[in-house]
Parts: structure tokens; C-alpha cells; sequence
């Protein structure tokens, strides 16, 4: 497998021409309440952050990838690394799977690439996520690529429904074996 990609997807670097469908992720207001989002972002905003987006991870501490279906090369979803901390080797994680991508093994795919990336080639210690403790399908995808759950948020969002729990889940980096 080459580096953040493998036979069904990968994931790059966002372009230009990802304005339309980042405005309508990103837009969404069905996915605010999982995120710090308050407004919408304007296509003018979004075109300044993809011109600033080719500054690497450790100048900006966060790191968007798209996730692209190889087949018919469109955008499936983005990958996120932020909060990067290169002094203690760790970053949390976000990823969003379109619906109409939804089921068809693309997230666990992109989970998988970007371990290996921030695992091999930026060499962390540890990757977070947090995740709303009703989102059974993102717990179960986490927690079945070795991420553990270390503990609960109480009330951490806000949601129309009332406030709701959050878990925190991480994976450490698997220690190598030691020769003798």
C-alpha cells in the first residue's frame, strides 16, 4: 500500500475546485452541533482557507485531507488532523464521510491510511477523537482499529435535543519489539 492511499480511495491535499462541496460540508447545519461551528462560512472564507491550506502540519497544527474515491475521483469526505502537538507527539482526529459514501468501507479505509501516516511517517505517539456517545457507527469503527475509550465528557454538547456525552478515545503508537 502506498502512503495515504490504496486501491479504493485516497487522500490528498484540498484544491480549488473542492469550493462547491466543502461549502455544502462544511454548511451543513445538521453536523454544527458536533462541532464548534455557529454560522455558515461564506465562499469567500473557504477560498482563503484553501489558499492558506499548503502550509504543512506543524506550521498551522492541523493537517485537512479530502478523501477521494479513486473510481470516480470525487470527493468522499475529509480527514482532519488538528490539535497537533509535536512536543508531546500526539493529535486529535475528525473525519466526515459524505452520505452518499456512507457503507461502503471508505471511513475505515481513510482511518487506516491516516494511522499509518501519523504513525510511520509523522511519527506520533498517540492519536484522540472525540465522539458523541450516541454515534454508535463512529465508536464501533474507532474502538475496531484499536482506539480505547479512556473516558466520558458529561454534557459536552449542546444539541437541540438537550446536552449529550462525549467519549474520548485514543491510540497509542504500538511499541516496536525490542531486539536482543
Amino acid at each position: 500500500m502506498t502512503l495515504l492511499r490504496d486501491d479504493l480511495i485516497q487522500l490528498r491535499a484540498i484544491e480549488p475546485e473542492d469550493l462547491d462541496v466543502l461549502y455544502r460540508w462544511e454548511n451543513n447545519a445538521d453536523w454544527w452541533e458536533v462541532g464548534d461551528t455557529l454560522a455558515p462560512f461564506s465562499k469567500y472564507v473557504l477560498r482563503e482557507y484553501i489558499a492558506e491550506s499548503h502550509r504543512d502540519i506543524y506550521d498551522l497544527k492541523q493537517l485537512r485531507l479530502i478523501i477521494e474515491h479513486r473510481k470516480d475521483q470525487k470527493a468522499a469526505g475529509l480527514m482532519d488532523l488538528f490539535n497537533f502537538d509535536p512536543h508531546h507527539s500526539r493529535a486529535a482526529m475528525g473525519m466526515l464521510v459524505d452520505p452518499a459514501y456512507q457503507h461502503q468501507g471508505i471511513g475505515r479505509r481513510a482511518l487506516k491510511l491516516t494511522l499509518e501516516y501519523g504513525f510511520s511517517f509523522l511519527k506520533l505517539h498517540q492519536l484522540y477523537v472525540h465522539i458523541p456517545a450516541q454515534n454508535t457507527a463512529s465508536l464501533q469503527l474507532f474502538l475496531t482499529n484499536g482506539f480505547e475509550i479512556q473516558g466520558t465528557l458529561k454534557d459536552w454538547l449542546h444539541t437541540t435535543e438537550g446536552y449529550k456525552d462525549v467519549l474520548v478515545l485514543q491510540r497509542i503508537r504500538a511499541q516496536e519489539k525490542k531486539r536482543d
